[in-house]
């Protein structure tokens, strides 16, 4: 197993350490429903280096980025990041991704740690535009502070006026004691708060510096499994759960990044269009329990005759709702707001009801 080059710490804080996409990462250390409320009511710290970073560079990085993304990378402004997917050839999705704008021919994507190989070597195949690969997953370090007391903790280390951040934009700065640590603004809990992205050797000591400047407000660290009940009150995708490379974008809810207005081909284009203008035949959803129980993924969805109609992709019970929620696919006819489904749990079928998405609104 991999290990990220804060583990030393997460070990000393008491974490349960636990395997994910091949890295030694912490699941929780004070308990997951303490976390999770501390991120929406103050601040968490997590330790995501596991994830993946990869460097486009060149005259053609913008053409391989066209082509094998289904977002408009061309309207991609400097300081700014995109979030997006990349369709596999056959419908399906090889992994969603952010990318990031830094020059007019620089970019970085961040990708899932479970597919930074498989990602690595689908970007290759299919350069075949002479862009700069970098892999540089290795050699940084990635922290995300969340919460609505995250601006005023970081704030104490930058120099930089941290409201001047929106979402989905990003600056190099000094944090602490800390040189061109990347700041960005896109989260993944919906409570707020931003992103560093480091070189592995000042990790540690940005980490403990963070923590430091975030006691008097309440910040602790936070493991993965809090993050998997944030992003899913947000109703937020996960990659090799409620996306992968059997599902389409457009069955997936995310058809707002797949633009049909792009000067050139993309990888799956017309396979998208076809489902845009003629539907599919399964749709995304989530869903709260109305009775009392927690949903799982590959638990069966129901409807009223007992008939399976889908399957369940990501459950929890909600630490702010106190209900059980879930996201799962559903026959089309089925994936209306406010259909009343059925989740199997063993021998039970347990009430549930579709809902728009989020479960919650943003902080």
């Amino acid at each position: 197993m991999k290990e990220t080059v804060l583990t030393k710490l997460h070990k000393e804080a008491g974490a349960r350490m636990m395997e994910y996409a091949g890295f030694n990462m912490p699941v929780e250390y004070s308990g997951v429903v303490k976390e999770h409320l501390a991120v929406r009511n103050a601040a968490g710290i997590f330790d995501v280096s596991h994830m993946g970073e990869f460097w486009v560079k060149g005259k053609n990085a913008v053409d391989l980025l066209q082509y094998t993304t289904t977002n408009n990378v061309s309207g991609l402004e400097i300081g700014k990041a995109q979030y997006s997917c990349m369709p596999n050839g056959k419908g399906g999705i090889v992994d969603d991704l952010i990318i990031y704008r830094f020059e007019p021919e620089k970019y970085m994507l961040v990708v899932n740690a479970s597919n930074i190989e498989k990602d690595w070597n689908w970007l290759n195949k299919n350069n075949a535009f002479g862009a700069v690969l970098e892999n540089v997953s290795d050699r940084m370090s990635l922290i995300a502070l969340q919460g609505p007391k995250a601006k005023d903790i970081l704030q104490k280390l930058v120099d930089f006026n941290l409201a001047s951040l929106k979402s989905f934009t990003f600056s190099a700065m000094t944090v602490g004691q800390s040189e061109n640590v990347i700041v960005s603004v896109t989260g993944y809990t919906g409570a707020g708060g931003f992103e560093l992205y480091c070189h592995n050797q000042v990790a540690p000591s940005l980490w403990k510096e963070i923590m430091k400047a975030g006691d008097p407000f309440g910040l602790i660290p936070a493991g993965l499994a809090a993050r998997d009940t944030l992003r899913l009150e947000m109703g937020y995708s996960l990659y090799g759960n409620d996306i992968d490379d059997t599902t389409s974008p457009i069955e997936a809810g995310l058809s707002w990044i797949v633009k049909m207005n792009k000067e050139k081909e993309f990888i799956d284009k017309k396979k998208y269009q076809f489902q845009m203008e003629n539907g599919v035949s399964k749709k995304l959803v989530g869903f709260k329990l109305i009775d009392r129980g927690i949903p799982r993924k590959d638990y069966k969805l129901l409807n009223s005759g007992g008939e399976e109609i889908g399957k369940v992709t990501s459950g929890t019970m909600s630490p702010i709702l106190q209900q059980g929620i879930g996201m799962g696919y559903l026959r089309t006819e089925e994936a209306r707001v406010d259909n009343e489904i059925y989740v199997q749990v063993r021998n039970k079928s347990l009430k549930a009801i579709v809902v728009k998405l989020p479960f919650l609104t943003k902080q």
